[in-house]
């Protein structure tokens, strides 16, 4: 078979040595990784990517997250973060390949591959999301600062330039060892376990056996769950990782390398989510505080109350620390989407002086951010609610043109997901999409009822069923047609020509051929986004005239 000479990669900064913060690989190193020591230099030059956007989203709405199911509910909710590893793996692993192979960022395949509006729609939505996030991220750092008595406004703009000069130098390398440096903060969550230590049997018996906590109203639980996938599998992190892995210079040759990359980030995030539910529980188990979750500021200080101000200290410095590394991730994985959809130089290999308006978006973002959260009576509070409510939204979608994208032949070749892949994320897709139904009554009506809840997810899983075995039965039948014609012959690659296909460049694909099924699904997606977007919007301006009424008298 003919490889493929020219490539889709849109930013010629893109192509060249891998010049990751613990190694570097030669453009055109094509030899064998023989023995021991070679494999772990080459794994040390890869690592990057999977780490930093799985601690990047251990950010300020995990660690609010995280810690109300723990003061709430105790350890009965740790189960929840058990299921979601093989949902975490599976779509970035998706989304490592989609980079690599295709050497173009996700909001472009989507615009090219599904027409202007789900294009538009895909980085609109991302900036939108993206910007509220970043504001919790700084909501995250004047919680932090507050606990160990630093200025709110010197510590923040300390904070907002310290993430600007990160991304700034124009040295990919750099911003890599600044990254790991703050991955490494982040462990700082462990120290904090070991000295609570919980009562490890509870703990581990928790994380595998699923349980609903007892004497709670089912609602409120159901909404933290929501809350819980929502802030541990969150849209931004597939436009990231996809754009980083391309900033990077990661190609097909060294995925293998990226999935032990990706499991290494996914142990760290999940050690770190774990072991905040964990001491949560433990030390306001019994105390007045039980179950009145105010924000991680109250964690920190319930930390040093009832043990010592070296754990409130740790802990406090610990968000901070995630609230940096998340701040600069979403900041990039906006500033990569809208370099990539308007053909802009988009890479942190380029200076400030060669990628203006991608590094102008960067420091928008944080500025803005900055400017919300020191300003008097923005309903903080409600922005943060606005994140996770919108986040809940848009993630269906997000996974539901993932998986469409990593089925397109076009796109990925012989890298193509597999049968089991594809019924595990079609499922994964099933489930988000009734989440995310309840979070959107939720929020539009705060008073649903567990039965309500529950007549959802039934509805919603008998529908899926009866969809599911309607498409079963007609794929059956078309397979049955197809066989009275001749079959058009299929291409085979071998391993050898796996490792260096790349995508075509954009305009020597052929169109992506969606059936019918796809189309109505698509439609359907589109509607219930638009609905499910205005109803939020109309309650978040609701709520915030609300807000502003109150504080004005």
């Amino acid at each position: 078979m003919t490889i493929v000479k020219q490539t889709a990669v849109l930013d010629s900064a893109h192509i060249g040595d891998i010049r990751g913060a613990l190694g570097t690989i030669r453009h055109g190193d094509v030899g064998p990784r023989n023995g021991l020591w070679h494999r772990i230099k080459t794994l040390l030059a890869i690592i990057g990517p999977g780490i930093i956007v799985m601690v990047g989203d251990n950010d300020a709405g995990a660690f609010g997250t995280y810690s109300q199911a723990g003061q709430n509910y105790g350890t009965s909710l740790l189960w929840v973060l058990a299921l979601l590893i093989p949902v975490l793996y599976v779509n970035q692993e998706m989304v490592l390949r989609l980079g690599a192979v295709t050497g173009v960022g996700h909001a472009r395949l989507i615009l090219e591959r599904f027409g202007k509006f789900w294009g538009a729609f895909s980085v609109i939505d991302l900036f939108i999301l993206n910007a509220l996030t970043i504001v919790t991220e700084f909501i995250g750092i004047s919680l932090g600062l507050g606990f160990l008595g630093v200025s709110k406004f010197a510590g923040i703009a300390i904070a907002a330039v310290l993430i600007i000069i990160a991304a700034g130098t124009g040295d990919f390398r750099r911003f890599e060892r600044i990254s790991l440096i703050l991955v490494v903060g982040s462990l700082l969550l462990v120290p904090i376990f070991i000295m609570v230590h919980p009562a490890m049997p509870q703990v581990v018996h928790d994380f595998v056996i699923p349980q609903m906590p007892k004497e709670a109203k089912l609602s409120d639980i159901m909404l933290l769950i929501i809350a819980i996938i929502g802030t541990t599998v969150a849209p931004w992190q597939l436009f990231f990782q996809q754009s980083y892995v391309i900033d990077k210079r990661i190609t097909p040759r060294f995925i293998k390398y990226g999935r032990i990359d990706l499991w290494l980030g996914i142990i760290i995030v999940i050690v770190g989510a774990a072991a905040m539910i964990a001491f949560t529980a433990e030390i306001f188990a019994g105390r007045p505080e039980f179950g009145n979750f105010t924000d991680a500021g109250g964690i920190a200080t319930g930390l040093a109350t009832y043990h010592s101000k070296l754990m409130g200290t740790l802990f406090a410095v610990a968000l901070i620390d995630a609230c940096i590394i998340g701040a600069a991730a979403v900041s990039l994985s906006t500033a990569y989407a809208i370099g990539d959809v308007l053909s802009l130089k988009h890479s942190l290999h380029r200076k400030p002086s060669e990628a203006k308006g991608f590094y102008a978006v960067y420091v928008a973002l944080i500025v803005v951010a900055v400017a919300l959260v020191v300003m008097p009576g923005v309903p903080l509070g409600l922005l943060t609610n606005a994140v996770q409510t919108l986040a809940g939204i848009l993630l269906p979608s997000a996974s539901v043109f993932l998986l469409l994208l990593c089925n397109d032949k076009e796109v990925l070749g012989p890298w193509v997901n597999s049968k089991s892949t594809n019924l595990f994320t079609a499922i994964v897709c099933g489930i988000l999409v009734l989440l995310s139904l309840i979070l959107t009554a939720s929020m539009v009506f705060p008073d649903i009822s567990g039965d309500s809840i529950m007549l959802i997810l039934a509805g919603g899983g008998i529908t899926g069923l009866l969809i599911a075995i309607g498409m079963w039965a007609l794929r059956i039948y078309k397979a049955a047609e197809r066989r009275e014609f001749e079959a058009e012959p299929s291409v085979t690659y071998a391993a050898k020509d796996a490792i260096n296909w790349r995508m075509p460049p954009l305009n020597e694909l052929k169109p992506p051929q969606l059936s019918f099924t796809t189309r109505v699904w698509l439609g359907i997606l589109r509607a219930y986004l638009v609905i499910a977007t205005v109803m939020v919007a109309y309650k978040v301006i609701q709520l915030a005239f609300g807000h502003a009424q109150i504080y004005k008298y």
